[in-house]
This record gives C-alpha cells, sequence and structure tokens, in this order.
C-alpha cells in the first residue's frame, strides 16, 4: 500500500471562505430550463410552470447562488422583450444555440425562479448586442424601488418589492470568436464599455457589484494580453475578473481527468498576477477579486485536431457556418431533443468537479465566487419525470455545509505520477501533466470545526494517510465519511439511487495528534475535527 502524509495548522490560513463559492451555472441549452426548470405540464409545476421537484432539491441541497441566464445565448437576448403577458412577449433567434427562444421564461420567471430555490442571482447582462442603456435599464427594473418607467413596470408585472440582484456580469465570453457581437479583436473597447457601463449600473444602484470578462479560455492566442489591456480600461469600476475554463481529458487517459487541477492551477495563479501587475501599474489601492463563474470537467472523445494550432482560430473553426443546420424548438414536456445523461465512470466525474472545488477553496483569498456548469444537474439530476441525487450531488454538498470560515493550507506529501500531451480538437491541446499529486486536499476551519477534504486520484492503489495535525491541540476527531465506487460503470438513476453512497469508515483513529486512515483508490474523503470544550 502506498504511504501519503498531509499536515496541518491553524496559523497556517489562506483567507476567509466565500459563501458563493460553490454556486452553479444556468443557461437555456437542451432541458436544464425547457424540461428540468419549466415544464407547466409536469404534475409539480407551480403557478409559473416550475418544477417544485427542482426547485426544491435545490433548496434542500444549500445552494448558495446561481448564474443566469447564461452563457452565449445571453449575447444575443433582449431582456425587454421577454417580459409582461405571455402573449405579448416576443419568440426570437438564439444564435448562440440555434434554438427558437419564446420567452416563456423570461427576466422575471428566472428571478422568481432563484427566489423559490433560496439562492442568490449573479445576473448576466447583454454586452455583445445589448446596450450600456439596456444594462442600466435592467437593473432600474430590477433594483430600483418605485417611481419610474422601468420599477414600476416591475410592479405591474406582479413583483412589488426589488428583486435586490447584488452582482452582475458585464457580458459573456466577449473575446470568445464564437460569441455574438465577439469583441475579440478590440479589448480596449470592451474595457471601456465595461468601465463605462459598470458606472451606470451603480449610478442606478451604487449597492452591486461587477463583474468584468477576461480570456474565456486559457487556450485562445490572445490569452493573457487581451486581459491585460482589458483591466487597464476598467479596473477602477469594477470589483470581479470572471474567468472560465473547462478542462477535457480522453476517455482513453483517465489519469489525466484529475490532473486537469494542475491547469486551474496555471489559469488562476496567471490572473492574480496578472490583476496584481495591473494594481500596481495603475498605483491603485484594490485588490481584485475572481469569479471562476464557468468551469467542467469532463471525458470527451478525441476528435480531428491540426496539432500547434492551439487557440489560433478564427470564428468558422466552430461550426457556425454549416449550411444545413437548422433551428431547435424545444417542447419542455418532450425530451426527445434533449441530450441524455453524461456516461461513464460518475465517481470519476465527481472527483472531477470535487478537485476544482478544492482548487478554488485552496485559492479564497481570491475566489469569491465559484459557479459549476453542470451544477444545477450535478445536484439534482432529472428526467422527464423524476429527480434524484447523483454521485457528484454528494461532495458537491459536503462542500456546500462544511467549507465554511477560513481555508487552511494542507501540506501534502505523496506520489506523483505524469500524463502525456494530448489534444482533444483544435482549441483543446494540452501539453501533458507533470508531477500529478496523487492526493488532493484543502481543509476549511469554521470556528471549534475543522475540515480536511482528501481526494485519493490514484486509480489502482488504495494509500495510508498520515495527518499530522497536534499544532491542533484539545481537538478531538470525529469522523471520516468516505465514497468510492469499485465498478467503475456503477452510477445512481432514479430506480437505483442508491448505488454510490458515502458512509463511514469506522478503523480511522487518531492518537497523540497523528490520524491513520485508509484512503480507498479514486475516492472522496472527508475528515471532521472538533475543539474540545474546557471543564
Amino acid at each position: 500500500m502506498k504511504k501519503c502524509c498531509i499536515t496541518l495548522h491553524p496559523d497556517y490560513q489562506i483567507g476567509t471562505i466565500s459563501p458563493r463559492l460553490f454556486g452553479a451555472f444556468l443557461e437555456p441549452i437542451g432541458s436544464m430550463v425547457n424540461g428540468s426548470m419549466y415544464n407547466p405540464k409536469h404534475p409539480s409545476a407551480d403557478e409559473l410552470g416550475m418544477r417544485r421537484d427542482f426547485y426544491m432539491a435545490l433548496k434542500e441541497a444549500g445552494l448558495p447562488a446561481v448564474r443566469l441566464p447564461g452563457g452565449n445565448f445571453v449575447s444575443g437576448w433582449q431582456w425587454k422583450d421577454s417580459i409582461g403577458p405571455l402573449h405579448l412577449r416576443k419568440t426570437h433567434l438564439d444564435m448562440a444555440w440555434f434554438q427558437y427562444i419564446p420567452n416563456t421564461v423570461g427576466h422575471d420567471e428566472y428571478l422568481r425562479w432563484a427566489e423559490k430555490a433560496g439562492v442568490e442571482t449573479i445576473y448576466t447582462v447583454n454586452l455583445g448586442t445589448g446596450t450600456l442603456q439596456d444594462a442600466a435599464d435592467c437593473v432600474e427594473y430590477t433594483n430600483f424601488t418605485g417611481g419610474t418607467w422601468w420599477s414600476d413596470l416591475r410592479k405591474k408585472n406582479g413583483h412589488n418589492a426589488p428583486y435586490g440582484v447584488k452582482t452582475w456580469c458585464l457580458g459573456n465570453e466577449m473575446d470568445g470568436p464564437w460569441q455574438i457581437a465577439s469583441m475579440e479583436k478590440d479589448p480596449q473597447r470592451y474595457g471601456v464599455l465595461a468601465h463605462e457601463t459598470s458606472k451606470a449600473m451603480k449610478w442606478v444602484d451604487p449597492s452591486i457589484e461587477t463583474i468584468a470578462c477576461v480570456s474565456s479560455s486559457p487556450f485562445l492566442n490572445h490569452y493573457p494580453d487581451w486581459d491585460r489591456v482589458v483591466l487597464e480600461e476598467c479596473y477602477a469600476a469594477v470589483d470581479y475578473i470572471s474567468l472560465h475554463h473547462y478542462h477535457s481529458a480522453p476517455p482513453d487517459l483517465p489519469g489525466a481527468l484529475l490532473a486537469g487541477y494542475k491547469a486551474f492551477e496555471d489559469y488562476i495563479r496567471t490572473e492574480i498576477a496578472l490583476c496584481d501587475f495591473i494594481k500596481t501599474k495603475l498605483r491603485s489601492q484594490k485588490t481584485m477579486m475572481l469569479a471562476l463563474d464557468e468551469y467542467g470537467s469532463m471525458f470527451r472523445p478525441r476528435g480531428k485536431a491540426h496539432l500547434g494550432l492551439s487557440g489560433r482560430q478564427n470564428a468558422d473553426m466552430f461550426g457556425v457556418f454549416v449550411p444545413d443546420r437548422t433551428y431547435v424548438r424545444h417542447d419542455p414536456d418532450d425530451w426527445s431533443t434533449h441530450p441524455g445523461l453524461p456516461m461513464g465512470h460518475e465517481m470519476l466525474q465527481a472527483l472531477g468537479i470535487a478537485s476544482t472545488m478544492l482548487v478554488m477553496l485552496r485559492h479564497a483569498d481570491r475566489i469569491q465566487i465559484g459557479c459549476a456548469t453542470g451544477g444545477l444537474g450535478a445536484l439534482c439530476r432529472t428526467d422527464r419525470e423524476h429527480v434524484w441525487k447523483g454521485v457528484s450531488y454528494y461532495p458537491f454538498t459536503d462542500m456546500i455545509r462544511l467549507a465554511k470560515g477560513v481555508s487552511l493550507q494542507c501540506i501534502v506529501r505523496c506520489d506523483t505520477y505524469d500524463v502525456p500531451e494530448y489534444a482533444i480538437d483544435d482549441m483543446n491541446q494540452y501539453g501533458g501533466f507533470t508531477g500529478v499529486e496523487t492526493i488532493q486536499s484543502a481543509a476549511a476551519l469554521n470556528g471549534d470545526d475543522l475540515t480536511v477534504f482528501v481526494i485519493n486520484a490514484d486509480p489502482d492503489m488504495d494509500q495510508e494517510l498520515k495527518m499530522d495535525v497536534r499544532a491542533f491541540e484539545g481537538w478531538m476527531f470525529c469522523g471520516h465519511t468516505e465514497m468510492y465506487a469499485d465498478d467503475p460503470t456503477a452510477g445512481n438513476t432514479w430506480e437505483f439511487p442508491d448505488t454510490v453512497l458515502p458512509h463511514e469508515n469506522r478503523n480511522t483513529n487518531m492518537e497523540r495528534g497523528i490520524l491513520t486512515a485508509c484512503l480507498h483508490k479514486e475516492s472522496w474523503n472527508v475528515f471532521r475535527f472538533r475543539k474540545q470544550k474546557k471543564a
């Protein structure tokens, strides 16, 4: 059996953990809005046509925040055509995802759904085809108390009180060549627009905070210089920058999935360094915070790839000029046009999202917002009729409930492995990963409670863990929860929802501040400690 060691000390603090670190991302693609969120024919549908079973499950999970309503979609969405009586709303084409947008789920429905689910809204305004005035009007409609055209219209449309949306994204992936009205070729123009739009929105509601886009992928050839130009223009007026990254691994190279934390680490560290450079250059007193408000780790089959091209691509390389492409009209009660659930090793996919969450926790001093793409499905799996808990539900809710207080450094000593270079397509090309740790960890100190999260990423071997917590004198070990699946095909379904579940490891023990545990291969582990009260 391999051996590994983790050392912790209460003084090795990274930063305060934001309650919005473990949120999700929502965009009307496939069934997530039309089917899972909204289906007026569903037995649990409420007065808005929203599925109660879905939003109540998210509320029960404790989901803190959702970024909505997109996504690429929002760069062509006209929010003003989505409010008021349903029969007066306009149907548009969604040029991002080639679907009809009937606006049966509009601006108010998104926000009222968020209220029902008990989540904070992180709202993205359209800065593609939209304007500064549209964004300012949106804040006025949403947050102003009354006495103006837009705020009184909100009341007329059935929501007397302001929604109180605190956080606003200034467009989506504005540097992506796939984006509607992309500013890929003019970062200075986007930086100025973000600066001026943020000012106007804050003049309407000075209590809000704003998030500016930086490079939407570290693969793009203009990264990170595009970010630098943008930040030089808008640094003073915004509060966060928006980071997006999707890590892909081919199914024939499973070790690459849990090596993806290194890609996220590099991306985050680069952006932090860039922000601090701009802070110094501008002689600013403000430290810029980060929002990783779209992220995911997934298996994807290898496709055609021109090696070495990486992010040096034009818009026609993203399949946007396909002559026989047709627009799809989604019926929320008809799932035949909707993609199925992710296939493959559900446990490994759960560890993929958990691994990224540990990265964010290790950067809690700078990352204040996290929104997992697929996070809603991770917390609540759905089909046309049912909801249930998938495998990812358990590490996700562990982070929501237990990763609170202050993030602590974990000093890890373990075996490492290397991943060779690989390419998924023209954009997603990796030069390989070296020194990948088989043990990934992060910790949270919340008053008298200490929680240590550990992933054993080794696909073949269990590991004996020695955790040194002698610096926590007077603390007691309270339990070790573990989750793993010996069968790679195992997953939870509506019919069999308990196939993969966490359970207590009763063999873990602690003597004189040294905890000893066996970590199952490809497993998720949570260790809990509590400070003993003096008699």
